[in-house]
């Protein structure tokens, strides 16, 4: 993987850790229940934008792999005609090489 494609899991990463992070340290803090649920609720209202925000990145990412993996494939089409072009150029030579000395053999044959 490129590093682009690590920094962008290793930001969802650290949104997906800063959520569970966020969670934790509410349900274990000292706080009264009325408190702690309205933290939770503000939270909760967080949600969708974080997961917003990680959809997006996703997206980003798989966007940015599907490029990738079109122009390798391009890259690869390309380097396979090369290569054809180049066996169908060889056979070609090879042939002629061949008939050249199956006319040098006939001719000395009929010496």
């Amino acid at each position: 993987m490129s590093n682009k494609t690590n920094g962008g899991l290793f930001v969802v990463g650290m949104v997906i850790g800063g959520a569970i992070g966020t969670v934790a340290g509410i349900l274990i803090a000292p706080r009264t229940g009325r408190e702690t649920r309205t933290i939770l609720g503000k939270s909760l209202e967080a949600l969708p934008e974080m997961a917003e925000d990680i959809t997006s990145s996703v997206q980003l990412q798989a966007d940015r792999l599907s490029e990738s993996a079109r122009r390798n494939w391009d890259d690869t089409l390309v380097r396979l005609r090369e290569s054809l072009a180049a066996g169908i150029e060889a056979t070609q030579l090879g042939e002629e090489s061949l008939d050249n000395q199956l006319k040098q053999s006939n001719r000395s044959n009929h010496l």
